[in-house]
């Protein structure tokens, strides 16, 4: 990665994302704040419309495509989705790799690699690369097709998530029991279709949840075993814990009576220093250098946000997911820290 002051003066800063968006806007605070010159941002939309890129002389942030429907849909090459509605994931994928690779031949020295962010946004194929390396993953199926295929395997407690997603949308935390089957998850069934939702519903209908995740398999599934959850008081807990430069350093707890512990569902931030002491030292530095050896995977990319769990109990602990664009924390200066990052590589 190329030093943001190079002999001939700066490197110009430039941001690929949806201009009003917080998580720009945010950035470019923080680069001013630093008293570097505005980053010009090029909107997603161009790029995948007009081809409009950074070029060479650039020091390229991709931030994420997310949170603007026009560039869902052009993403998608589709039809516009329903407001909230899940839909066409696998396309909005294949269209997010031909939007980066647009990116990439722009030639800019880039703090975040294309071929890193599609990992991450594929959770088939992060959960392979974190179990290659050795990293604590929870066990996962084989692709499966549907519903009757995942109910064959004989895994009774899994979390279903669709293969290419984040902030929970479409997972499901499923388990069975004989003839009794229970799912609980944000996603609404209504007319057919599926939708997100802010409210996290309990399905106990088999059909239903049948229903479910039939719609959400023809873009893929990633199914893992049920991993429990320690917890504090009557919340289950994980972290998001920011990875910059290598180093971890903002952890949010991420606190919720339910299986699902995303902020957006409603759910509550947990005490940091209460989770650290119930943890242990020994077992927090294990799982602070797990969140470490993930950033690692990915040495030419700035920040990754890692979702880790403790186990009931406190015995050790799991990566849940890798973030490309986990680094909107709230109340957390993690910008600042990136544009200092920045600075001194």
């Amino acid at each position: 990665m190329g030093p943001l002051h190079s002999g001939l003066g700066v490197m110009p800063l430039a941001v690929v994302g949806n201009p009003a968006n917080r998580r720009v806007t945010l950035f470019l605070d923080a680069v001013r704040r630093a008293g570097l010159p505005a980053p010009e941002v090029y909107p997603w939309r161009d790029v995948l419309v007009s081809g409009r890129v950074p070029g060479p002389d650039c020091l390229v942030r991709i931030d994420s495509p997310g949170e603007d429907a026009e560039v869902d849909q052009l993403l998608r090459s589709g039809s516009p989705a329903l407001d909230g509605q899940i839909l066409g994931t696998a396309a909005a994928f294949a269209g997010l790799r031909v939007a980066l690779a647009r990116v990439e031949a722009g030639g800019g020295t880039l703090l975040n690699q294309p071929a890193d962010i599609l990992t991450m946004t594929s959770k088939p194929d992060c959960h392979a690369l974190l179990s290659a390396a050795g990293i604590p993953v929870p066990d996962a199926l084989p692709p499966v097709s549907g519903y009757a295929e995942l109910r064959a395997s004989g895994w009774n407690r899994v979390f279903v998530k669709p293969a290419y997603g984040s902030s929970a949308s479409g997972v499901l935390a499923l388990a069975a029991s004989g003839r009794r089957v229970m799912a609980v998850t944000s996603v609404e069934l209504s007319g057919g279709l599926l939708f997100n939702s802010l409210r996290v519903r309990r399905y106990d209908d088999e059909s239903t949840i049948a229903a479910i995740v039939d719609g959400l398999a023809p873009d893929g599934l990633h199914v893992e075993r049920w991993f429990p959850k320690a917890s504090l008081g009557d919340r289950v807990l994980d972290l998001r814990v920011l990875v910059i430069a290598g180093e971890p350093r903002h952890i949010v707890v991420r606190t919720s009576r339910s299986p699902m512990t995303n902020l957006h569902l409603g759910n509550a931030r947990g005490d940091v220093d209460a989770v650290r002491a119930a943890a242990g030292e020994t077992a927090w530095a294990a799982a602070m250098e797990t969140c470490a050896r993930v950033g690692a995977l990915f040495p030419r990319t700035l920040h990754v946000g890692v979702d880790l769990m403790f186990r009931a109990g406190w015995r050790d602990h799991a990566v849940a997911e890798v973030n490309a664009f986990g680094d909107l924390l709230n109340g957390h200066d993690t910008y600042g820290d990136q544009v200092a990052a920045i600075c001194v590589r």
